[in-house]
């Protein structure tokens, strides 16, 4: 007779409560991309969705608003009658102020009873550590529960340790995962499998086999109902501290010992502490802020940034920033690294170019004069890896022209590929921390963000003007041409 076999403990159920639960980021991403888990399966079985906010609903009006608002933000050939309904059979909504304590009872009594509990905090920083410690103080923290903390973290270095050292009274680092959608991207991740799982690339990344590195994060909408929130926090803060100085770890970091989240984030850290300081010199000579004016953005009239509600007047709060950074170490030494984002851009585009250096000598005269080798590496609004090389031109004669390797990964792979968010609020429930920043991350960054805040109001200079549906203003193609090199669209 065969011995038993023992039994497996069930697996508790899971609470996902979304603190701003009816905000623009809980319509735009989180709920679509809950919706997307549900649809294919991914979402535990007992996994409860609660919404949080200061609407006098209950979850019949909160189910109504969903249906009202969100559904236009998920794909139409992914909408089914059913799974509808039974997405929305899992949502809850607890009417609540974040600020006060007694408001947490009527969360307590919503959850389900021993669940593993998600708190997203989908606020605004200020609130972190309110909801935190009143979360402590009505029980609703142990060992299992994980906090999602959004960006931007923080306004600067102080506030950022601040409001690190408050969450980190009731949750531990391991518990914490401070969320930049841009590592939950298909492409981004597959940088890591492109430079550590082929032996092509590694022999010729770093210097002086490559000439320069440009990131690019370019947004074709303006701050539109988020212009409270963004003339107090401008380009500089919004996106280069976390979004694009995640993306420059990526390319930069040495290969890591394994795939576990610390030796990940132990060379990412090691990038962002690697990057030379700017002096209030280097911020004049190195970086161009921008603010856009009135044009037109995809066809239709754009106004400028001071004519948007809710912005002041004579707000100097820039809207794009472009800048050379430099790598101090023996990989990176001489290659200038540009970083750009702006709104109001002549498309929406999100790509990585690593532009190789020039050979050394060429017997062809009459080749192109312009980059001949480049990977780029397209993050949105498509996805795709493209090599460009030169090749000679059929017929006669030694004519040269680029051509490029392309890999679609839409149409290389077959099996659907998850939305950032969706994958990384799966990384979050499995309790995956790869993908999200860790506390010396995130302080990193802001110390070398913050000289460059500082020097620009040392500086007392206006952003440069220009119009919206633009690249920028043109000094950004000048801090490119100083060395040598263009931005891709204009290479």
């Amino acid at each position: 007779m065969a011995a038993p076999q023992p039994t497996q403990a069930p697996a508790a159920p899971l609470d996902m409560v979304i603190f701003g639960g009816a905000g623009d980021l809980s319509v735009r991403k989180l709920l679509p991309a809950l919706y997307m888990a549900h649809l294919h399966h991914t979402l535990p079985e007992s996994t409860r969705i609660h919404a949080l906010g200061r609407q006098a609903w209950d979850r019949a009006a909160f189910t109504q608003f969903v249906d009202d608002k969100v559904r236009g933000f998920i794909d139409p050939k992914a909408l089914d009658d059913a799974a509808w309904k039974g997405f929305l059979d899992r949502l809850g909504y607890v009417c609540l102020d974040a600020t006060q304590a007694n408001d947490f009872t009527a969360l307590g009594q919503a959850l389900q009873p021993g669940s593993d509990r998600v708190y997203y905090l989908a606020t605004a920083p200020t609130l972190f550590t309110a909801i935190c410690g009143n979360l402590h103080g009505a029980g609703l923290i142990d060992e299992r529960s994980r906090v999602v903390l959004e960006k931007p973290l923080g306004h600067d270095l102080a506030s950022a340790r601040a409001i690190n050292d408050e969450v980190g009274r009731y949750f531990t680092e391991p518990q914490t995962f401070r969320i930049d959608h841009y590592l939950g991207k298909e492409t981004v991740q597959n940088m890591m499998v492109l430079r550590f799982g082929n032996t092509i690339f590694e022999p010729l990344w770093r210097s002086p086999y490559i000439k320069s590195v440009q990131i690019t994060v370019a947004e074709a909408v303006g701050v539109g109902s988020r212009a409270g929130f963004y003339d107090g926090t401008g380009a500089m803060r919004d996106m280069v501290q976390n979004h694009l100085l995640q993306l420059l770890c990526i390319v930069a970091m040495e290969p890591p010992v394994s795939l576990d989240p610390d030796a990940v984030r132990d060379e990412k850290l090691k990038v962002l502490r690697s990057l030379r300081p700017m002096t209030v010199a280097d911020v004049a000579r190195d970086t161009v802020r921008g603010q856009y004016t009135a044009g037109a953005s995809n066809g239709d009239k754009a106004v400028g940034y001071h004519q948007e509600a809710n912005v002041p007047a004579d707000s100097t709060t820039e809207t794009f920033v472009a800048l050379r950074a430099h790598i101090n170490n023996w990989r990176w030494a001489n290659v200038p690294i540009f970083l750009r984002t702006g709104k109001r851009m002549a498309e929406r585009r999100s790509e990585i170019v690593i532009e190789f250096a020039d050979v050394p000598y060429t017997i062809f005269p009459d080749a192109p004069r312009q980059p001949v080798n480049r990977l780029m590496i397209r993050l949105q609004p498509e996805e795709h890896v493209q090599l460009q090389m030169m090749a000679k031109e059929p017929g006669s004669g030694m004519r040269l022209r680029p051509v490029s390797l392309d890999l679609d990964l839409e149409s290389a792979f077959s099996v659907r590929r998850a939305e950032a968010y969706e994958r990384l609020l799966m990384d979050v429930i499995k309790g995956r921390l790869t993908h999200f920043m860790r506390r010396d991350e995130l302080e990193a960054a802001w110390s070398w963000v913050e000289p460059i805040l500082d020097a620009w109001g040392n500086l007392n200079e206006k952003p440069r003007a220009y119009t919206a549906g633009s690249w920028g203003p043109a000094a950004s193609s000048a801090l490119m041409a100083r060395e040598g090199s263009a931005w891709a669209e204009e290479a």
